[in-house]
């Protein structure tokens, strides 16, 4: 079979374990893939092919072995994820391997050690592809911030695949990888997935270890997944999840099966289940394809049995202000490490270094990007003398208050659904000139990573691309849970994948770069 890149994570797993096909067959095809189509995509910062083959030799033998017992893929045997080939965001410590966050300033820092996700998939025997491309330091929501290139969406190459995560999402969507973790700050991971077509998971705040994934702002961070399906986003969560001794702000929480909980999940559960609908995400900023989309969603559950609720969020007004001031104030205090002198770059002109004070300000100046400089510039002014009670420290209220929001709104539905972007893709350099415009691509997704929740996006359709006759730009669906319950908010949006069915529609195959 040379078409393997097309098939899911489960549908690949199954094949392995039934012996009809090797790890290394699946690897040869994407290999061929990316090689065809990431010259156009500019997903991937590097491939390391040489090492993706000896994780799939060792995989194949890994299965091979278990055969002989008997065994099946998660059933004992070996894990899921074995032999499957995955992308990395260049956010992920990886020892030995290259981790420059996409920054200038990281150019040539080669990781010491494995960050704690990489770990947990090197024991779940996956073969690694590469790194993708991202916002320089996770900061952005176009992927436009990159010191190293710009990537394109694969449904149109003249748009955007959202961020930071962007070469996350395009390399699932243009099936260079069959899944790929990236990192959600505000909406990293659930933005790019909606702009591409795929699923996108941010996981409770302290599911997942943040330890090895360089620090942009420390209480909002939380590592995520991309992937084909919801089973394949459950799968890689089981894979990665759970407390991490060298991470403080994971927690000891309750892991539960997913994969196997959405296994089981089907239409029954929509029936009763109240699922409400926040009127601040439907405003006057929302796009109107979008909203109609959206609404059809609305129908199809209420079609279902779903018990359609309004619910009110009212400070998710202020989410933007909130987040942009807690943000920038904890990433000036991550960035401050960053001085030419320990690792990573250092200005190496010696005229006008006058004092060490002097170098590290044009180590700073030259190898940050104007994004990562904005945002440093912003944080260190919030905390500053007689700032940090009028800016840091009422955003910290707010927070709290949109934490309450959300309890009070979850009194009175079991999900929460909205439109993940209030747009569909944009256009290549459309909001790099106001910087307002881009951060409001976020508005419906921060809140959620202010209150610590989990949030995914999954595919529910297509609208018609304004710019290129018959081009279509898919349409994210936000699906929220309550604190913890991954499980509830995954058997949902399985049950709700069924029915829409987006995959199977011809729509979703419309790839500009094919």
């Amino acid at each position: 079979m040379t078409d393997l890149y097309k098939l899911t994570i489960g549908e690949l797993s199954g094949l392995l374990s039934k012996r009809e096909i090797k790890s290394v067959d699946i690897l040869n095809s994407y290999v061929k893939r990316i090689e065809e189509l990431d010259p156009k995509i500019s997903a991937y910062l590097y491939t390391d092919f040489d090492e993706a083959y000896k994780n799939a030799e060792e995989a194949d033998k890994i299965i091979a072995s278990a055969a002989a017992t008997g065994a099946n893929a998660g059933g004992g045997g070996f894990p899921a994820l074995t032999g499957i080939p995955l992308s990395i965001k260049d956010i992920f410590l990886i020892r030995g391997k290259k981790t420059t966050c996409a920054s200038k300033i990281l150019d040539n820092f080669i990781s010491p050690y494995d960050s704690t996700v990489v770990k947990r998939l090197k024991e779940n025997n996956y073969v690694f592809l590469g790194k993708v491309n991202l916002d320089e330091f996770a900061m952005g929501s176009s992927t436009e911030n990159s010191a190293y290139m710009t990537t394109k969406n694969p449904y149109d190459l003249d748009r955007v695949p959202g961020g930071s995560s962007g070469g996350s999402a395009a390399s699932v969507a243009a099936d260079m990888c069959a899944g790929s973790f990236g990192t959600d700050t505000g909406g990293s991971v659930r933005q790019p997935a909606a702009l591409c077509g795929v699923v996108g998971l941010k996981p409770t705040y302290g599911l997942i270890s943040r330890y090895g994934i360089i620090a942009f702002s420390s209480s909002l961070d939380q590592a995520g997944v991309l992937a084909k399906d919801v089973t394949d986003a459950a799968i890689m969560l089981n894979a990665v999840s759970g407390f991490d001794e060298k991470d403080q702000t994971t927690r000891r929480f309750n892991i539960k099966d997913y994969a196997g909980i959405v296994k089981k999940a089907d239409k029954s559960l929509i029936k009763g289940l109240r699922v409400g609908l926040p009127s601040e995400f439907f405003s006057d900023g929302l796009d109107p394809a979008i909203n109609a989309k959206i609404t059809e969603v609305k129908n199809l559950l209420k079609d279902m049995g779903a018990v359609i609720t309004d619910v009110s969020l009212p400070n998710t007004k202020y989410s933007v202000a909130a987040y942009y001031i807690t943000a920038t104030s904890e990433a000036s205090s991550n960035l401050e490490r960053y001085d030419g002198i320990r690792y990573g770059y250092r200005h190496k002109d010696e005229k006008g270094i006058q004092s060490l004070d002097d170098l590290y300000r044009k180590s700073r100046e030259t190898g940050f990007g104007n994004e990562v400089k904005r945002r440093i510039i912003l944080g260190t002014f919030a905390l500053s003398a007689g700032y940090y009670d009028a800016y840091y420290k009422k955003a910290s209220l707010v927070r709290k208050l949109i934490i309450k929001d959300y309890k009070d709104a979850f009194g009175k539905a079991d999900i929460i659904i909205g439109p993940t972007s209030p747009t569909p893709a944009f256009l290549i350099g459309e909001k790099t000139k106001d910087p307002l415009s881009m951060y409001l691509s976020d508005i419906y997704t921060i809140s959620v990573n202010l209150a610590y929740l989990p949030g995914l996006s999954m595919p529910v359709g297509t609208v018609k691309n304004p710019t290129k006759e018959g081009g279509v730009l898919p349409v994210g669906l936000q699906v929220i849970a309550p604190w913890a319950a991954e499980d509830k908010m995954l058997s949902f949006a399985k049950a709700l994948e069924d029915e829409v069915k987006f995959r199977e529609n011809a729509g979703f195959r419309k790839l500009d770069v094919l």
